[in-house]
């Protein structure tokens, strides 16, 4: 009777680990896929905003996939290249003015306008160093990313102690939800990762490490220190239990 059910048992085993293999397989490549085919989707109808007689399709008589995907490059070029000369540069300050005076659309249009120009120019600070902060209370870590420099006006107005910092704590799974907090310079610990890296570990629960550093390995730590089992008793030993240890 025990015989059937081990080997029911060895069975069952073997179909849930070549299921998983299988999931493991095929889960990012599916994700991957669908991913790629909804930006392209999204891209193709940028092409629905030409005039009908100019559209692809009616040239060669069927749609073509990615043809957006190619419009909304050589227009964020074409943009780029108008934006960089005196002209462009004049133009696109006149248009900040106006809906700068636009209410309710100043105040969105504005602070996606920072909040862009913070994170995708070169000469940019924010989300290029991943640190460890203490939150949500103390001796608890997490990972986060300095945003930026503290206000002169919200400084003062902060606990006296030290300098601090502005980061950005994501949440896990999702990094784009998180808390901006600001936190003592002194209570920061830097991170020797890239910000990628760092995305990596916080999206993936901690399951996906960073790469070690060149010259190290799992190997050539030091093992975990783990209980003195001598030192986890505290009752006194007779003289006889010495002799016999």
């Amino acid at each position: 009777m025990a015989a059937p059910q081990a080997e029911g048992s060895r069975i069952g085993k073997a179909l849930k680990k070549y299921m998983l293999t299988g999931i493991l397989v095929w889960l990012p490549l599916i994700v991957t896929v669908w991913v790629i085919s909804y930006i392209v989707t999204a891209a193709d109808q940028l092409v629905h905003f030409l005039p009908q007689q100019w559209q692809p399709q009616q040239w060669i008589g069927f749609q073509i996939p990615g043809l957006g995907v190619i419009a909304a490059v050589l227009i964020l070029f074409f943009t780029g290249v108008f934006a960089a000369n005196v002209l462009g540069r004049k133009i696109i300050e006149g248009w900040d003015r106006l809906l700068g005076r636009i209410p309710v659309v100043k105040s969105i249009y504005s602070s996606v306008k920072k909040v862009s120009e913070s994170l995708l120019s070169d000469s940019r600070q924010s989300f290029k160093t991943p640190v460890l902060v203490p939150f949500p209370q103390p001796h608890i870590w997490t990972v986060a990313f300095v945003s930026g420099s503290i206000p002169a006006g919200m400084d003062g107005a902060l606990p006296e102690g030290g300098d601090y910092v502005a980061v950005y704590v994501p949440t896990t799974p999702n990094p784009t939800g998180g808390y901006y907090i600001m936190v003592r310079q002194s209570d920061i610990r830097p991170l020797d990762m890239s910000v990628d890296e760092a995305l990596k570990y916080v999206i993936s629960l901690g399951m996906v490490l960073p790469d070690p550093l060149p010259g190290t390995s799992p190997a050539a730590l030091p093992p975990a220190a783990g209980p003195n089992p001598q030192a986890l008793d505290d009752t006194p030993q007779t003289e006889s239990e010495k002799e016999t240890s």
